[in-house]
């Protein structure tokens, strides 16, 4: 990936780690069972993640493409303002968690991870012009950021069993359930956008004329970031049944390492090979 597009590429990182945090804090906000503690650590990450992303808009190219990737410079303007309110609603969100107000704090999140979609669905109608279509562009942000969420979230609620053993094991269960579904979803939209072909491949020299099964970056986005969390993640969901959260917690460790790893790869390859991975 040209140094070019790196700041697009961190801005949907970012973009999808909020989104997906904000989202995903709805499960266990609606089925309970967990501390308020957890609750405003998943509500300050979602805020974090979502100010960081539009602070990253201000550094994002204005022009027709980057790094030689054609960019749909009508949908940037309203992008950027989808990303304005969505951090905004977060930061309203995050106010009424902190004050324990429950109700009004669910409400309050949906509001705030419904903005947070169309935010994601501007961003891949940006992207969407060298790709198959805007459907595989807005899937593949769908999923990574449903995984990065899932996976953030359930790492960090692993914690409080460490240090409150006696809570009930059904949020770790179920969270860590939503992220098996998550990256299973993402492996299949990967798996779909890979074969399809794109309308045009990006002018970068990056590629040069390797293919897709050539390309070694292809195999560790497939091995590292999608094979690998699939197994820790049901791993993880395996432990929690078994009430070992420590084992959970730290399998749950490894594979955010190994999720974030797969979404910094697959941004890479989209603006080398116009495929979202």
């Amino acid at each position: 990936m040209s140094v070019a597009a790196l700041p697009f590429a961190t801005f949907l990182l970012l973009l999808e780690f909020a989104a997906g945090t904000q989202a995903v804090l709805l499960v266990p906000q609606i089925r309970g069972q967990v501390s308020p503690g957890f609750l405003k650590m998943g509500a300050v990450m979602a805020f974090a993640g979502a100010a960081l992303a539009l602070w990253t808009t201000t550094a994002l190219p204005t022009g027709a493409e980057v790094a030689g990737y054609r960019l749909d410079r009508s949908f940037i303007g309203p992008m950027r303002a989808a990303v304005a309110v969505f951090a905004l609603l977060s930061l309203v969100t995050l106010a009424f968690v902190l004050r324990e107000d429950e109700r009004r704090g669910r409400v309050l999140n949906a509001v705030a991870s419904l903005a947070a979609l169309v935010a994601l669905a501007l961003a891949a109608a940006v992207l969407r012009l060298p790709t198959w279509g805007y459907p595989g562009a807005l899937l593949s942000l769908l999923a990574g950021a449903a995984s990065l969420g899932a996976v953030s979230l359930g790492m960090t609620l692993g914690h409080w069993y460490l240090v409150t053993p006696r809570l009930p094991e059904k949020p770790l269960n179920e969270l860590t359930l939503v992220l098996l579904a998550c990256v299973a979803l993402q492996t299949l939209v990967m798996a779909v956008n890979a074969v399809l072909p794109v309308r045009e491949v990006p002018l970068s020299p990056d590629m040069g004329t390797v293919g897709l099964a050539e390309n070694l970056w292809f195999w560790l986005r497939v091995g590292v970031g999608l094979l690998f969390p699939l197994g820790l993640a049901y791993m993880a969901w395996q432990s929690s049944v078994v009430r070992a959260m420590m084992s959970a917690t730290g399998l749950l460790y490894i594979a955010m390492g190994a999720v974030l790893a797969g979404e910094i790869v697959a941004r890479a390859l989209l603006f080398t090979t116009a495929k979202p991975l």
